[in-house]
């Protein structure tokens, strides 16, 4: 009864479990178990599984396989096939991803492979759909041995419960390293049992063994339950146990060792046939109970029926149905594998290819298996079986794949080429760690110069080196134009924007930055390319201001339907500071992506998008766009689309008045920068140290740390970056009396401004121009910069406003004063700028004016979450709650009940009066 043994002395961790299915009726969470190997995790989770049927709630479970880890999603299917037929449901997009992923219809050839994470919204909305009607209870087993589609899969739905009545429960062993278990999810870990409940589950399962031997048995358990379970069966075979003990004593091995030969000693007492269908079962990459026995018969050369699998049943080995046959344990697998020879193996898995006929890829796979040496004709074979899983979305397999037909070829450029195209896809994956590997192996080959570049740009994407290194600029530069003359002009962009980012992150000097310049101008490749385009803004956003300019003029934005170039005609707008281009840009492409389920790319669309909204205005977007990108970034494991987006974060905090903790997420943003050297994110960490000092009235503070800014000898100092500070350092020095030094910073970039007319810059220099400008100019330059055309452009104009209303106001000009001031406070109120909205306050108050404004709806706004009010705005849009989950990709429930908390929020029962609210706002 391993059920009932492994439930001695787990009460308190039943009891933890059995609370958090007891509470799916009103929320939902998720929960990792981990321990070590037979330590108790399936029997609790079985238990659990029980206790949330007993609870009225549908349970769904899933184990992995290690055999199996290699099928993409075959753990997903596995825990949806109960209820696939609620799929039919789900919209269009993802219901085709989910089925694509399963096999179970071809991905369309023009959309190329499902989204990882459309199919990860698809099951999340599935499941939330079922919970809706019934209390849903999902149980994981072996967590680490699942594929990699289904791990990420469900930790993404994981991170997502919280409002819909479902409970998920992944058991993890200890000792694995996996996102799963990485997760910010609680965990339970199940330790060694007590003393007490050690002797317990031993009496039950050694009462006829005399004390020495108890007492060694409990001594190597360890509180293990299973060891407490299956040492006294293996202790009782004494002259096997004894030649296994006379080789090496169980002592010296680690307790999984000591358990697999426990299990191995019972297989040699099986009759051979049973043996036989037991490595087929241990091999194969399913369950299926026809396909083992049609295995073993062609293994053993002769017919066999289930009857030959009932000596292992009678052994508690395994169990099975009429369809199914399940291990025990994992345990009894690995003791099988390890216990069987090469040839053996090899054998076993020849006899399921040829069972295999009808599926291409498992037949390749296991024949990719069956051999120990090299063979072309199978390689050749499970190269082309790769695309299998590349339609299904699972690239973690066709690396595999790859790998392996690499292994089995005999030409050394073809096993160099495989291996590179592998590590092409682990690329794609964000595993730097594989493309060192496999970029390593492919150095042992004879590879062509081409593919030398190619190695060249794929260890360059992941190892940027040293920030500011001229020289590895200049040798991508000539690596590019080898890739030039080859006639691989994909390979050249995609060097030369390596080279680019280089010259962005951290400064390398004119010849640097000119070098990319020269380079790319030889790339034989349309006028409208977004690469290119992009290439010339990130390495010399000054110098080719012009050139950067005059592409994107020429560029349509109706006409681009490629969300990629989208977001890099967005990257070269927002590197040559023109925050208008730059927003619709990255609009336009975030609107594809999110349709396409593409969140990689998504996230670092999010993060750009920030401070030029910012910039704008438009600090909902700004606000959400932070806290999204930041979630997503987590989501697709991209560490530095993660810092980048907390050092904006950051900047926002400070805007909106939460100084202090503004302060601390820069320090934290600051320190990851300066450890790599980045000063592009020690800029914007500068930032977010100078607007917080600004909010909290620290004026001259504020003005030494946006000084940083522009010395081009500080780390801090970037060549855009430093555009977003212009106004605030002006803005500081005019409250802290340092006017002087200020102008003479103005002055220098009035002199980069004459060729750079950076709209950033160019708007930013007005407002310092006008707030620096002696008193009898003043009034000159304060109307010279209100008459630019500052439609989309209302915080600087607010600012403006501001800045002008306390000048007229000191020439006891207050009737126009007050105009300006009262402008400026409703929009400072609506965007959300706290400390700004004060001032004007008290401004209009010095003026004889208590302010009538929209304060309190403002307050009402500012309560909001970022996620909140990106869904509030959707909503105010007439998007359904279908519509706003699969935007923001969580479910339509978890929507629903973000807008209950919304409504009373805002004093708002409608979304007729949520519309008027918000169109009032967005009109302002």
């Amino acid at each position: 009864m391993p059920e009932a043994s492994g439930l001695v002395g787990r009460d308190r961790e039943l009891r933890v479990l059995a609370d958090h299915i007891d509470r799916v009726t009103s929320e939902g969470a998720a929960i990792v178990v981990v321990g070590d190997p037979g330590i108790g995790k399936t029997s609790l989770l079985r238990a659990a599984a029980a206790h949330g049927r007993d609870a009225g709630a549908t349970v769904l479970s899933v184990a992995g396989i290690e055999a199996e880890a290699h099928l993409p999603f075959a753990g997903l299917h596995q825990l949806l096939r109960p209820i696939l037929a609620e799929t039919d449901a789900l919209p269009a997009p993802q219901r085709d991803a989910l089925h694509s992923a399963f096999g179970m219809r071809p991905a369309v050839a023009a959309g190329g492979p499902p989204e990882l994470f459309m199919i990860a919204l698809a099951t999340l909305n599935v499941l939330t759909d079922v919970s809706a009607r019934r209390p849903l209870l999902i149980v994981v087993d072996d967590v680490q041995w699942l594929d990699g589609p289904t791990q990420d899969v469900l930790g993404f739905v994981a991170r997502r419960l919280g409002s819909d009545p479902c409970v998920l429960i992944g058991v993890v062993r200890a000792g694995h390293d996996i996102a799963f278990a990485a997760a910010e999810l609680p965990q339970l870990t199940l330790g060694r049992l007590a003393e007490q409940d050690a002797l317990e589950l031993l009496d039950r399962h050694a009462a006829d063994l005399g004390y020495a031997d108890r007492q060694r048995i409990l001594l190597e358990a360890a509180g293990n339950p299973l060891a407490l379970t299956e040492l006294p069966l293996a202790l009782r075979s004494a002259s096997r146990l004894a030649a296994e003990y006379g080789e090496q004593p169980p002592h010296s091995l680690p307790l999984t060792a000591r358990l697999e030969r426990a299990f191995a000693a019972r297989l040699g007492d099986l009759p051979p046939r049973c043996q036989d269908a037991l490595l087929i079962a241990a091999v194969d990459d399913a369950e299926d109970l026809r396909e083992i026995i049609a295995g073993t018969t062609i293994l053993a050369a002769q017919e066999v029926h289930v009857a030959a699998l009932e000596p292992a049943v009678a052994a508690g080995l395994v169990r099975f149905d009429d369809f199914h046959l399940h291990f025990r344990h994992p345990l009894v697998r690995a003791a099988i594998v390890n216990k069987e020879s090469v040839i053996r193996k090899q054998a076993a898995h020849a006899a399921l290819a040829e069972v295999l006929t009808g599926e291409p890829y498992r037949r390749t796979w296991h024949r990719a298996q069956s051999i120990g040496g090299q063979d072309d004709e199978i390689a050749d074979e499970m190269e082309r079986a790769h695309t299998i899983p590349l339609r299904r979305g699972s690239a973690a397999e066709v690396i595999w794949a790859l790998e392996r037909s690499a292994e089995l070829s005999t030409d050394s450029a073809t096993r160099g080429r495989r291996l590179m195209l592998a590590a092409e896809h682990a690329f794609g994956l964000g595993r730097a760690d594989l493309v060192d590997q496999l970029l390593e192996r492919a150095g042992r080959t004879t590879l062509d110069r081409l593919d030398q570049v190619r190695m060249q740009w794929l260890r360059e994407i992941f190892h940027d080196g040293v920030p500011g290194d001229a020289e590895h600029v200049f040798r991508l530069c000539e690596a590019a134009q080898q890739a030039i003359d080859a006639g691989d002009s994909a390979l050249a962009l995609n060097l030369l924007q390596a080279a680019g980012l280089r010259c962005w992150w951290s400064d390398t000097g004119p010849a640097a930055r000119g070098r990319v310049c020269e380079v790319a101008r030889r790339i034989e490749c349309s006028p409208e390319n977004a690469q290119l385009t992009a290439i010339f803004s990130i390495a010399d956003p000054l110098g080719e201001y012009r050139t950067v300019a005059d592409r994107l003029a020429r560029v349509r934005l109706e006409n681009i339907t490629d969300p990629a170039d989208l977001w890099l005609y967005g990257m070269a707008a927002a590197a040559i500071a023109d925050p208008l281009l730059s927003v619709d840009f990255l609009g336009r492409s975030e609107t594809v992506l999110r349709q396409q389920g593409r969140l990689g790319l998504l996230s670092q669309v999010l993060t750009m998008s920030v401070i030029d909204s910012m910039e704008i205005g438009d600090w909902e977007h700004a606000w959400a766009a932070s806290e999204e990108g930041r979630r997503l970034a987590v989501d697709t494991g991209q560490a530095i689309w993660d810092a980048s987006s907390q050092a904006l974060y950051a900047m926002l905090l400070a805007l909106r008045g939460d100084h202090d903790q503004a302060e601390a997420i820069a320090a934290d943003a600051e320190r990851s920068a300066a450890g790599r050297r980045l000063s592009n994110l020690l800029a914007l960490a500068q930032l977010a140290r100078g607007f917080a000092h600004m909010s909290a009235g620290r004026h001259e503070n504020a003005y030494r740390a946006l000084r940083r800014l522009f010395d081009p000898d500080d780390a801090a100092f970037h060549m855009h970056e430093r555009f977003h500070g212009v106004s605030f350092l002006a803005e500081a020095a005019a409250y802290a009396g340092l006017i002087d030094e200020a102008r003479e910073v103005i002055a220098e970039l009035e002199v980069e401004a004459r060729t750079v007319r950076s709209p950033i810059l160019v708007r930013q220099l007005d407002y310092a121009r006008a707030v620096l400008a002696p008193e009898d100019e003043a009034e000159e330059a304060f109307l010279a910069a209100l008459s630019a055309d500052l439609t989309r452009w209302p915080w600087l104009r607010a600012r403006l406003e501001l800045a002008f209303g306390q000048w007229l106001r000191r020439q006891r000009r207050v009737g126009e004063a007050r105009r300006s001031l009262h402008s400026a406070q409703l929009t400072f109120d609506l965007i959300g700028a706290r400390r700004w909205a004060e001032t004007t306050r008290s401004e209009l108050r010095a003026a004889g004016v208590r302010s009538q404004s929209a304060a309190g709806q403002a307050a009402g706004l500012a309560s909001l979450t970022a996620q909140e009010l990106q869904i509030a705005r959707l909503a105010a849009e007439g998007l359904s709650n279908k519509e706003i989950g699969a935007r923001l990709y969580l479910s339509h429930r978890t929507v629903g009940s973000h807008l209950y908390r919304i409504f009373p929020k805002l004093d708002v029962s409608t979304r007729a009066q949520l519309a008027a609210l918000l169109g009032t706002q967005s009109g302002a």
